[in-house]
């Protein structure tokens, strides 16, 4: 396998729930594999069960994300597999609890009908249809279609076009979904339609300290608060099929280019997310303009690529893989040529901590250097090294399983889950041991070393050793 610098999400289902598959799937370039809570997540465990086999087998460290549910809004079932809506039909979302028909569905959030104004256009299906509201009714509205060819299954996702609705506390179902991510195992969690940094607060008190968060951008009132988002949370997830929905298609690249310049001044990890592979659901090759997306989310400096369907239900999902891998190699190698035209420039201030880092990476460009090893305790040193984008590997070592297992998601970042040293000289023959194994270091060649001293009590990253092989 090509060893690239980003990091490709799987997104768990159907599809790959074999060992054998999910297996390849590593082999051809997952790093990271996506719980979707909006799903069922019965037999979850045994899942995961398999990735910490395979991972095992593999000695590659993996992060497992749940993703939680959050406000996502739904109608309720219907009656068939599916009912066609003819265009300008009428057809009426009520609270009645009653299985849906030809004529009418269940929205069964009431407060929410009652705010709907006439002229307010109600999406459904990840936004694929829309209905136009023409008159209240007494636990209803009533709507008139506006698109050719509405299938209508039950379940199905809604959005309400320009209709703000605050979303401040987690919700029961989240909660929950906490307590289960946490038994799971999952080292990240990803909050949906996050509108402040309120919701991080309150999951931060839920979660272990060796889960990170990841907030999902995909509405405007993020992205009105997205300073504060940033700061609070870990890693951003630009979630772009629900953006696109609430802020218009052809504003989302612009809106994923800034966020991805905003994260590398503040140093904070990117995501981008959604419909990269959509063709290879059903197709064994990809379109040349999807290649095209996953190669310009790389060049605008994306930590991470993620697959959705593609993975969960497609027909291709191991071919889907090795396209985004082979694609994601081909940029990165383009990039490393013309290096001065792609480093970042991050912020540092008055931040200490940036400006060791800083120098850090200003020591790698030097070709004889072959890599950092980072000793990394909580896993915030091997964050900050990863988003200063040096131009050699990263070696982030960890004496916590699920620290290593998270920053296996950083960008360049090889995990290792190794003993906490107990001084000096522990930490070189723990390096010199690591050093030893990597068949790309050769005796002569320079590493640098960075740890914070003392160490296991450290507050930051404190020391740097630039350290020749073979002395």
């Amino acid at each position: 396998m090509m060893e690239k610098k980003a990091k490709i999400i799987a997104t768990l289902g159907p599809a790959i729930f074999s060992e054998s598959k999910l297996k390849t799937l590593v082999k051809s370039g997952v790093d990271a594999f996506r719980i979707n809570f909006s799903h069922n997540v019965m037999g979850m465990q045994k899942i995961v069960f398999k990735i910490r086999k395979i991972e095992k087998k593999l000695n590659k460290k993996l992060s497992i994300i749940a993703d939680l549910q959050g406000v996502k809004l739904r109608v309720g079932k219907i009656n068939a597999n599916s009912i066609n809506i003819k265009y300008n039909q009428k057809f009426i979302f009520d609270n009645k609890k009653q299985i849906g028909d030809q004529n009418r569905v269940c929205f069964p959030y009431l407060s929410i009908l009652k705010k709907l104004k006439i002229g307010n256009r109600i999406l459904l299906d990840d936004g694929k249809y829309s209905f136009k509201v023409v008159k209240k009714l007494k636990d209803g509205v009533l709507t008139v279609c506006q698109s050719t060819g509405c299938k209508i299954r039950s379940n199905k996702s809604v959005h309400l076009q320009n209709f703000f609705m605050p979303f401040n506390n987690l919700t029961y179902k989240d909660k929950a979904d906490i307590k289960t991510a946490k038994k799971l195992g999952c080292n990240w969690i990803a909050l949906s339609y996050i509108q402040n940094a309120k919701l991080v607060k309150q999951t931060r008190e839920l979660i272990n300290k060796d889960m990170g968060i990841i907030c999902k951008i995909e509405n405007k009132t993020a992205l009105k608060n997205i300073d504060e988002i940033i700061k609070s949370t870990d890693v951003i997830m630009i979630a772009r099929g629900d953006l696109a929905i609430d802020i218009g298609h052809s504003d989302v690249p612009q809106v994923q280019l800034d966020l991805i310049k905003k994260c590398s001044q503040l140093s904070r990890p990117v995501i981008v997310a959604t419909q990269m592979l959509e063709s290879m659901i059903e197709n064994l090759t990809p379109t040349r303009a999807e290649i095209n997306d996953i190669a310009t989310a790389i060049f605008q400096g994306a930590d991470v690529v993620m697959l959705s369907a593609e993975t969960a239900i497609g027909k291709y999902p191991v071919e889907a893989v090795k396209v985004m891998n082979k694609t994601i190699f081909s940029t990165e190698k383009y990039k490393k040529k013309h290096i001065e035209d792609f480093k970042n420039k991050v912020d540092i201030k008055t931040n200490p901590r940036k400006s060791i880092v800083l120098s850090i990476k200003d020591l790698a460009y030097n070709p004889i250097v072959k890599s950092i090893i980072v000793f990394s305790n909580s896993g915030r040193s091997a964050k900050l090294v990863s988003t200063m984008r040096p131009s050699v590997k990263i070696i982030t070592i960890s004496p916590n399983v699920n620290v290593s297992r998270q920053t296996s998601l950083l960008w360049g970042v090889e995990s290792i889950n190794s003993r906490d040293p107990q001084g000096w000289k522990d930490m070189m023959n723990i390096s010199k041991e690591i050093i030893r194994k990597d068949k790309f270091i050769k005796k002569n060649d320079f590493v640098i070393i960075t740890a914070g001293l003392p160490f296991g009590r450290a507050d930051m990253t404190n020391m740097i050793r630039f350290y020749k092989v073979g002395t």
